[in-house]
């Protein structure tokens, strides 16, 4: 079996966001950036599929400017096998990224396609499901476990009521959440083997894309400052404070 599992390169998590001056987006210059998180996590499953013998080839795709290829070159050093890359300069909607992959899906015929459940970016969690309806596939989203059974798979879905349990039929879309897995650290001979695997080159007009954007941002502004915290002499003030002054957000 085949796996494909979309990537993104995005501003590293430790790092403080700050806003362009000209308020048109964050500013991404000079900035530290790495695989999302939720990302590692799809491939750190994916190569432990393969591991258990479930999957024989691990695809890994990005969508976006030239430096994705370090952000697939991680992917490739954790124990992928091959990339994509999908080189655009300009900023992508999910439902862009989500046609993208269509049409790699379709040229490369896996059995799942493998995602973060969404990017610390724009925390959109849209590309996932999007993807899924343009395929026609069955689709297994938030997976804390995930189990294969031939040609179904059983996942394990976090809910806000706690866990819940259902079966999909291959081939299926998958987005997976933080508790699934641990992702593990490339090792130094795999990094440098990494540098030899082959990575695919494609643009948007290529694969007969459209990807105009349908949203416009107008401004982005920066969160207001948190106010500092009151120092209260008992419960029943602090209760009196709750009751005149706390604010519904």
């Amino acid at each position: 079996m085949k796996v494909l599992v979309p990537v993104k390169r995005v501003i590293d998590y430790n790092v403080k966001v700050r806003v362009k001056a000209d308020k048109t987006g964050v500013e991404t210059s000079n900035v530290k950036m790495s695989m999302n998180p939720f990302d590692e996590i799809s491939v750190e499953e994916a190569i432990r599929m393969k591991e258990s013998g479930v999957v024989e080839e691990i695809i890994i795709v990005s969508i976006g400017v030239q430096q994705c290829q370090e952000t697939i070159r991680t992917g490739l050093a954790m124990g992928a096998d091959r990339g994509i890359h999908v080189k655009s300069d300009e900023d992508l909607e999910p439902l862009a990224i989500a046609k993208i992959l269509k049409h790699l899906v379709e040229k490369e015929s896996p059995k799942v396609v493998i995602l973060g459940k969404q990017a610390i970016d724009d925390d959109s969690n849209q590309t996932g499901q999007m993807l899924a309806a343009l395929l026609g596939w069955s689709q297994g989203t938030f997976a804390s476990k995930i189990e294969f059974n031939g040609d179904k798979a059983n996942i394990t879905r976090e809910i806000d009521s706690g866990l819940e349990n259902i079966e999909v039929s291959l081939p299926t879309i998958l987005t997976v959440d933080l508790r699934l897995n641990e992702p593990r650290y490339a090792s130094l001979p795999n990094i440098m083997k990494a540098k030899k695997k082959p990575i695919d080159e494609f643009t948007p007009d290529e694969l007969n894309v459209d990807t105009k954007p349908r949203l416009e941002t107008l401004s982005v502004e920066e969160p207001p400052v948190r106010q500092a915290g009151v120092m209260v002499e008992s419960v029943t003030a602090l209760v009196e404070k709750l009751k005149n002054e706390a604010r519904v957000i």
